[in-house]
Protein backbone atom coordinates (compact mmCIF):
# COMPACT_ATOMS: atom_id res chain seq x y z
CA UNK A 1 0.00 0.00 0.00
CA UNK A 2 3.00 2.29 1.04
CA UNK A 3 3.81 2.71 -3.21
CA UNK A 4 0.98 4.26 -3.28
CA UNK A 5 1.50 7.35 -1.14
CA UNK A 6 3.80 10.51 -1.45
CA UNK A 7 4.71 12.65 0.46
CA UNK A 8 5.38 16.45 -0.85
CA UNK A 9 6.09 19.50 0.43
CA UNK A 10 3.95 21.68 -1.99
CA UNK A 11 0.87 24.01 -1.94
CA UNK A 12 -2.28 21.71 -1.76
CA UNK A 13 -4.51 24.12 -4.50
CA UNK A 14 -1.86 23.49 -7.34
CA UNK A 15 -2.26 19.34 -7.29
CA UNK A 16 -3.26 17.64 -10.39
CA UNK A 17 -5.45 15.11 -8.78
CA UNK A 18 -9.26 13.62 -9.02
CA UNK A 19 -9.93 15.47 -5.26
CA UNK A 20 -8.46 17.53 -2.70
CA UNK A 21 -9.51 17.89 0.70
CA UNK A 22 -10.33 20.91 3.00
CA UNK A 23 -8.92 21.47 6.48
CA UNK A 24 -12.45 22.80 6.76
CA UNK A 25 -14.23 24.98 9.88
CA UNK A 26 -17.87 23.31 10.52
CA UNK A 27 -19.33 26.44 8.53
CA UNK A 28 -17.87 24.94 5.70
CA UNK A 29 -17.54 29.04 4.27
CA UNK A 30 -13.98 29.63 4.43
CA UNK A 31 -11.30 30.53 6.99
CA UNK A 32 -7.86 31.05 7.58
CA UNK A 33 -4.88 28.60 6.26
CA UNK A 34 -5.47 25.36 3.72
CA UNK A 35 -9.22 26.23 3.96
CA UNK A 36 -8.47 29.88 3.21
CA UNK A 37 -6.21 29.24 0.46
CA UNK A 38 -8.80 26.56 -1.28
CA UNK A 39 -11.47 28.70 -1.26
CA UNK A 40 -8.92 31.57 -2.65
CA UNK A 41 -8.05 29.74 -5.62
CA UNK A 42 -11.52 27.63 -6.45
CA UNK A 43 -12.94 31.27 -6.51
CA UNK A 44 -16.63 32.69 -5.30
CA UNK A 45 -18.85 29.65 -6.70
CA UNK A 46 -17.16 27.60 -4.17
CA UNK A 47 -18.47 29.62 -1.56
CA UNK A 48 -21.41 29.84 -2.68
CA UNK A 49 -21.83 25.74 -3.34
CA UNK A 50 -20.62 25.60 0.08
CA UNK A 51 -23.22 27.92 1.83
CA UNK A 52 -25.68 25.50 0.52
CA UNK A 53 -23.96 22.17 1.74
CA UNK A 54 -26.08 23.45 5.39
CA UNK A 55 -22.52 23.18 7.26
CA UNK A 56 -20.21 19.72 8.09
CA UNK A 57 -19.64 18.49 11.79
CA UNK A 58 -16.77 17.10 13.00
CA UNK A 59 -15.17 13.58 11.67
CA UNK A 60 -17.90 14.04 8.85
CA UNK A 61 -17.07 15.16 5.19
CA UNK A 62 -18.76 17.30 2.41
CA UNK A 63 -17.89 17.02 -1.27
CA UNK A 64 -17.97 20.36 -3.60
CA UNK A 65 -17.11 20.74 -6.96
CA UNK A 66 -13.28 21.98 -7.50
CA UNK A 67 -14.01 24.97 -9.80
CA UNK A 68 -11.06 26.87 -10.89
CA UNK A 69 -9.01 24.45 -8.74
CA UNK A 70 -6.73 21.77 -10.99
CA UNK A 71 -8.59 19.07 -9.04
CA UNK A 72 -12.12 18.30 -9.60
CA UNK A 73 -13.84 18.02 -6.50
CA UNK A 74 -13.38 19.55 -2.78
CA UNK A 75 -13.73 17.12 0.12
CA UNK A 76 -14.81 19.18 2.93
CA UNK A 77 -13.58 17.60 6.18
CA UNK A 78 -13.45 19.44 9.88
CA UNK A 79 -10.70 18.34 12.33
CA UNK A 80 -10.61 18.13 15.82
CA UNK A 81 -9.73 21.00 17.91
CA UNK A 82 -7.14 19.48 20.25
CA UNK A 83 -8.05 19.66 23.78
CA UNK A 84 -5.47 17.57 25.63
CA UNK A 85 -6.31 14.59 24.00
CA UNK A 86 -9.31 13.85 26.07
CA UNK A 87 -12.42 14.50 23.70
CA UNK A 88 -12.13 11.63 21.30
CA UNK A 89 -9.70 13.90 18.98
CA UNK A 90 -7.92 10.78 17.64
CA UNK A 91 -11.01 8.98 17.13
CA UNK A 92 -12.28 11.63 15.71
CA UNK A 93 -9.23 12.41 13.14
CA UNK A 94 -9.31 9.15 12.10
CA UNK A 95 -12.80 10.14 11.35
CA UNK A 96 -11.83 13.11 8.76
CA UNK A 97 -9.60 10.65 7.22
CA UNK A 98 -11.81 7.58 6.46
CA UNK A 99 -14.68 9.54 5.74
CA UNK A 100 -12.66 11.68 2.99
CA UNK A 101 -11.72 8.71 1.00
CA UNK A 102 -14.98 7.32 1.31
CA UNK A 103 -16.13 10.39 -0.04
CA UNK A 104 -13.74 9.91 -3.11
CA UNK A 105 -14.44 6.73 -3.56
CA UNK A 106 -18.14 7.38 -3.81
CA UNK A 107 -17.48 10.31 -6.55
CA UNK A 108 -15.34 8.38 -8.54
CA UNK A 109 -11.70 9.74 -7.83
CA UNK A 110 -8.73 7.61 -8.47
CA UNK A 111 -6.36 10.53 -6.67
CA UNK A 112 -7.01 12.24 -3.63
CA UNK A 113 -4.36 14.82 -2.20
CA UNK A 114 -4.87 15.73 1.83
CA UNK A 115 -3.57 18.61 4.03
CA UNK A 116 -2.45 17.58 7.58
CA UNK A 117 -5.64 17.57 9.05
CA UNK A 118 -5.99 19.80 12.50
CA UNK A 119 -2.14 20.48 12.71
CA UNK A 120 -2.31 24.51 12.53
CA UNK A 121 -4.53 26.41 14.18
CA UNK A 122 -6.40 23.46 15.80
CA UNK A 123 -3.36 22.36 17.34
CA UNK A 124 -3.23 18.30 17.33
CA UNK A 125 0.38 17.18 17.83
CA UNK A 126 2.13 16.91 14.35
CA UNK A 127 3.60 13.27 14.79
CA UNK A 128 0.44 12.03 16.63
CA UNK A 129 -1.90 13.69 13.82
CA UNK A 130 0.64 11.88 10.86
CA UNK A 131 0.46 8.61 12.65
CA UNK A 132 -3.28 8.55 12.22
CA UNK A 133 -3.59 9.72 8.75
CA UNK A 134 -0.82 7.39 7.31
CA UNK A 135 -2.24 4.18 9.39
CA UNK A 136 -6.25 5.03 8.38
CA UNK A 137 -5.22 6.07 4.72
CA UNK A 138 -3.27 2.32 4.37
CA UNK A 139 -5.71 0.29 6.28
CA UNK A 140 -8.42 2.06 3.99
CA UNK A 141 -5.98 1.24 0.71
CA UNK A 142 -5.54 -2.37 1.98
CA UNK A 143 -9.20 -2.77 2.05
CA UNK A 144 -10.55 -0.58 -1.29
CA UNK A 145 -9.00 -0.78 -4.60
CA UNK A 146 -10.31 2.32 -6.30
CA UNK A 147 -7.83 4.46 -4.83
CA UNK A 148 -4.86 4.60 -7.04
CA UNK A 149 -3.14 7.83 -5.53
CA UNK A 150 -2.96 9.34 -1.91
CA UNK A 151 -0.74 12.56 -1.98
CA UNK A 152 0.00 14.17 1.46
CA UNK A 153 0.84 17.59 0.92
CA UNK A 154 2.96 18.92 3.83
CA UNK A 155 3.43 23.02 4.98
CA UNK A 156 6.90 23.39 5.67
CA UNK A 157 9.92 21.41 6.10
CA UNK A 158 8.80 19.60 9.52
CA UNK A 159 5.50 18.29 8.43
CA UNK A 160 7.45 16.74 5.65
CA UNK A 161 10.20 15.15 7.63
CA UNK A 162 7.80 13.74 10.23
CA UNK A 163 5.66 12.83 7.27
CA UNK A 164 8.53 10.83 5.75
CA UNK A 165 9.94 9.10 8.87
CA UNK A 166 6.67 7.93 9.89
CA UNK A 167 5.74 6.63 6.39
CA UNK A 168 9.21 4.43 6.34
CA UNK A 169 8.02 3.37 10.00
CA UNK A 170 4.90 1.49 8.99
CA UNK A 171 5.11 -1.72 7.28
Amino acid sequence: MKEKIEIIQSDITKQNVDAIVNAANTSLLGGGGVDGAIHRAAGSELLEETRRLGGCPTGEARVSKGYRLPARWVIHTVGPVWRGGHSRERELLASCYKNSLKAAVDIGARSIAFPSISTGAYGFPLEEATQIALTETMRFLASDKTIEKVVFVCFGDRATEVYKKALLRLA
